[in-house]
């Protein structure tokens, strides 16, 4: 082996101890080095030994319950990098950052609900154990996580390490070499309306050092031994946090999403399907009755649009495109086609 070669190994094998720091010891409790990216406890509003990086909230934005997919196919893959289920590691980020309360609605927390109030009903409880119904808190909000992760080798670090080495001990090296990355979506669903009201992309990345150099011997090189690999469930974790984070800055300023549509979400939007009935839902009349003028004239607006008539944006304005749209319609009604928006014209709009 070259000098060259061989300080360039010894230089490698001395930032990889440093780096990886890694020591045969006892069981230590609360050790830090065996914590993901979510650390510590909660317990209220009150987060002990939290993740300094952990958005928080100064009140609650509501109730949360986690669903996790567990048909999906990351996560059976996911039991491979030791984490068996995300709902443990949202719950502790939920709580400690305070932005939600969690309410409990996994099978198995419902299905020891259930059985305190059948013991109740059976008599087995003390008197006042006050288990009947009429005590669940609704979740306001539902996450949804999902992951996507890979732990291929990449050939970048490790091309170039290895090219320092040269020959069969770089190659050993710099194939040695990888990464594990993990990505996470987390959406927000409002359960009242079933709309996404947040979604967050997370991701995070360990380099990983495998062990393998007991080819070397039992010289200098043996020492790479007892460096294991980067945990690819701690990635996992980070990806979450960060997704997490993410889909809570955004709903700081939050702004719900609007349609052009007088009656709200799901009553009709502004992209015509081909097929579809011309004719609009017509409108409770007491919603109708309760209506502004400007509301009255979005309506006729979007009813003059969905009749094949180009009223254009319904803005609650009466401009050029809804008076020639109006005279339209009224010219095939059988009305005086005077292109204005009067209250008989206005009146059949609405009846739609």
């Amino acid at each position: 082996m070259k000098a060259k070669q061989v300080s360039n190994l010894l230089t490698i094998t001395a930032l990889s101890v440093l780096l990886t720091a890694c020591v045969s010891t006892g069981v230590q409790m609360g050790s830090k080095k065996a914590e993901s990216s979510v650390s510590g406890g909660t317990g209220g509003s009150n987060a002990e030994d939290a993740n300094a990086s952990l958005e928080r909230c100064d009140r609650a934005l509501g109730t949360v319950a986690i669903d996790e997919d567990t048909s999906s196919p990351w996560y059976n893959r996911m039991g491979r990098y030791g984490v068996n289920s995300t709902v443990p590691i949202l719950r502790v980020m939920a709580q400690q950052s305070n932005c939600f309360i969690v309410v409990e609605r996994s099978r198995r927390g419902m299905a020891h609900i259930e059985r305190e109030r059948a013991l109740e009903d059976s008599g087995e409880l003390r008197g006042s154990s006050n288990f009947g119904k009429g005590q669940l808190v609704a979740a306001d909000y539902t996450i949804i996580p999902s992951l996507i992760f890979s732990d291929d080798d990449t050939g970048g670090v490790g091309g170039l390490i290895g090219g320092l080495l040269g020959g069969s001990i770089g190659a050993l090296i710099g194939g040695s070499l990888s990464f594990a990355d993990a990505q996470s979506v987390m959406t927000l669903v409002e359960n009242r309306s079933g709309v996404q009201v947040a979604a967050a992309e997370g991701s995070a990345r360990a380099t990983n050092i495998k062990a393998g150099i007991g080819l070397f011997g039992g010289g200098g090189g043996g020492g790479f031994g007892g460096y294991t690999k980067t945990p690819e469930g701690k990635v996992i974790v980070g990806a979450m946090m960060d997704a997490f984070n993410t889909m809570v800055r955004s709903t700081r300023n939050y702004k719900a999403q609007t349609v052009d549509s007088p009656n709200g979400l799901g009553t009709g939007g502004s992209l015509g399907v081909d097929g579809a009935s011309s004719a609009p839902a017509p409108a409770p009349a007491a919603a109708v009755s309760g209506m502004s003028l400007q509301a009255k004239i979005r309506k006729a607006q979007s009813t003059l649009n969905s009749l094949g008539y180009n009223a254009g944006t319904p803005d609650g304005k009466v401009g050029g495109n809804t008076r020639t749209a109006v005279k339209a319609f009224q010219a095939d009604n059988g009305m005086n086609p005077t292109g204005r928006l009067d209250p008989a014209t206005l009146n059949k709009l609405l009846a739609y």
